[in-house]
C-alpha cells in the first residue's frame, strides 16, 4: 500500500486542525445527509437514507455537542434543504460553539425534495450562500464546499477565486471542495483561504493520492463515507433488503458494496468486513468506532464525518474519540489481511 509520512500516526486524539485555516475542531465530525430525510431525483431514485424523525435529529446533534464533538458538515441539497433546516434548529444559541460546513452546486426543489440538476456558475454560488445562511439560521460558513465532484478545473478555479470574496466580506471562514479527483482537488488548494478537501476513503477503500496531496499541500482530510455507507456499521446482513427511500436500496453506479438488485449487502464486501472485526473491535472498541480509529491512525489529517439519525448512533460515533487511534501494529494488520 503507498504511505504518507504521516500515515503510522499513533498520537491520542484530542483535536484537529482545519487545515491551513488553523481553525480548530474535534477529530470527530458528524455528516447530516441522513439527517435530511427522504428525497429524490426526477426519476424517483431515492437520495436519502430513509425515513427520519426530527425531533430526535435534533437530541442527536445536541447530544454529540455534549460529547464534545464540534464540527457539522451538511449540503443545501440534504434532504432538499431540510438538513440545514434540521441542523440550524438543533444548534440554536449554541451556533458559536461549532465549525459548521455545508455545500453548494446541486440544485433541487425544497416544496417537492426533488433534485434537478446542477449549477457550477459564480452568479448561483452567490445565490445558494444566501439561502443556505437562511437555512442554518447563521451570518457565516465556517467551511463552505463546493458539491460538484466533477466540475471543469478552469470552472472551479473561477469558483475558488469566488470563495476568496466570500472570505473578505465575512460570509465564509475558509473553503473546500467535495472531490475525489486528487487533480482537481490541487486547484482549489491554490487557494489562500482553502482548508480542506472532502474525500471518500475508510478501511475498505483507501485513498493514498488524496491523503499525500492533503499532507502536500497543508489540507485537513475531511472524510465521508467513513464507515463505507454502513457495511462499517455492523448492522447489514447478506440478503438484508433496505427500505424503499434509502439510496442504498438502488444503488447509483458510484456506490459500491451493495447489491444493483434492491437485496442489500454484497457478500464480498462483508466478507471484508468480517475478516477485518477482530483487529478493529479491539480494546472495547465497537466495529465502528474501529474503523473511525483506523482513519485517525492513517493519517493526522482525517477527520471523519460518519452520519447518523438517532441519539444511540451519535453515542456511539462519539465514543471513538475516548479510544483513540489504532497502532501501527494493527494498521499493517489491516493491510496484511487484505493484501494490500
Amino acid at each position: 500500500m503507498e504511505t504518507t509520512t504521516t500515515q503510522r500516526n499513533t498520537n491520542k486524539n484530542t483535536h484537529r486542525t482545519l487545515g491551513r485555516s488553523g481553525i480548530p475542531v474535534s477529530p470527530l465530525g458528524f455528516g447530516c445527509w441522513a439527517i435530511g430525510g427522504e428525497w429524490q431525483d426526477a426519476g424517483v431514485q431515492p437520495l436519502g437514507w430513509g425515513k427520519v424523525d426530527d425531533d430526535e435529529s435534533v437530541r442527536a446533534v445536541r447530544r454529540a455537542l455534549d460529547l464534545g464533538v464540534t464540527f457539522f458538515d451538511t449540503a443545501d441539497n440534504y434532504g432538499a434543504g431540510h438538513s440545514e433546516r434540521i441542523l440550524g434548529r438543533a444548534l440554536g444559541k449554541r451556533r458559536d460553539d461549532v465549525v459548521l460546513a455545508t455545500k453548494w452546486g446541486n440544485l433541487f426543489d425544497e416544496r417537492t425534495r426533488t433534485a434537478s440538476g446542477q449549477d457550477a456558475s459564480v452568479e448561483y454560488a452567490r445565490t445558494a450562500l444566501t439561502a443556505s445562511l437562511t437555512r442554518l439560521g447563521t451570518d457565516r460558513v465556517d467551511l463552505y464546499q463546493l458539491h460538484i465532484g466533477d466540475a471543469h478545473p478552469a470552472q472551479a478555479a473561477e469558483l475558488r477565486d469566488l470563495c476568496e470574496e466570500f472570505v473578505r466580506d465575512g460570509l465564509v471562514r475558509a473553503y473546500a471542495w467535495s472531490t475525489d479527483d486528487p487533480a482537481r482537488a490541487a486547484v482549489f488548494a491554490k487557494g489562500e483561504h482553502c482548508a480542506a478537501v472532502q474525500h471518500a476513503v475508510n478501511v475498505l477503500q483507501d485513498a493514498p493520492r488524496m491523503l499525500a496531496l492533503c499532507e502536500e499541500s497543508g489540507l485537513a482530510s475531511v472524510v465521508r463515507s467513513p464507515l463505507a455507507m454502513g457495511l462499517l456499521a455492523g448492522k447489514r446482513r447478506s440478503g438484508e433488503a433496505l427500505e424503499a427511500g434509502d439510496i442504498r436500496s438502488r444503488p447509483p453506479a458510484w456506490l459500491e458494496g451493495f447489491e444493483d438488485d434492491g437485496s442489500g449487502a454484497d457478500p464480498e464486501w462483508l466478507g471484508r468486513v468480517d475478516a477485518l472485526r477482530d483487529v478493529l473491535t479491539s480494546g472495547g472498541r465497537t466495529l465502528a468506532q474501529g474503523a473511525l480509529a483506523w482513519l485517525w491512525a492513517r493519517s493526522p489529517r482525517t477527520i471523519p464525518i460518519p452520519g447518523f439519525r438517532s441519539v444511540a448512533q451519535a453515542e456511539e460515533n462519539a465514543g471513538a474519540m475516548e479510544k483513540g487511534p489504532l497502532s501501527a501494529g494493527q494498521l499493517s494488520e489491516v493491510d496484511r489481511i487484505l493484501g494490500r
